[in-house]
């Protein structure tokens, strides 16, 4: 099987998808993972953690934002970032933050989905 295959997906957009997931792991931590990791340290610590692990979003997600703009448009892009930040952050919150999963969190997502469809029904124009 092979990209080809799939004409509705353009050679970019994967490449674009797989770099923001990664993105969105790091971003995650970096933004929640203080919360359970470093509760009794004071703020700044917490902040700089972050930032450290900022750092290595942003190496992912620079290079993906540009990749992707040469076939999404800019409200497509962002669309497919807050698909794949909630994607990543409801495993995250589940599984490592041991948060429950409600039923509210499938209503939410069904409404991003919509968004995902109103967003993409017409060709991107970078």
């Amino acid at each position: 099987m092979r990209l080809r295959d799939f004409p509705g997906i353009m050679p970019s957009v994967i490449p674009a998808t797989l770099l923001l997931i990664g993105s969105n792991v790091f971003m995650t931590f970096a933004w929640y993972a203080h919360l359970k990791n470093l509760a009794a340290r004071p703020w700044y610590v917490a902040a700089l953690v972050s930032w450290g692990i900022a750092f290595f979003e942003y190496l992912l997600q620079v290079p993906a934002n540009r990749i992707g703009y040469t076939q999404l448009s800019l409200p497509q892009l962002k669309i497919l970032q807050e698909v794949i930040t909630l994607t990543v952050f409801v495993p995250f919150a589940v599984l490592y933050m041991h948060k429950p999963l409600k039923l509210d969190y499938v209503w939410a997502g069904l409404c991003i989905l919509a968004a995902v469809y109103f967003v993409f029904r017409s060709p991107g124009t970078p």
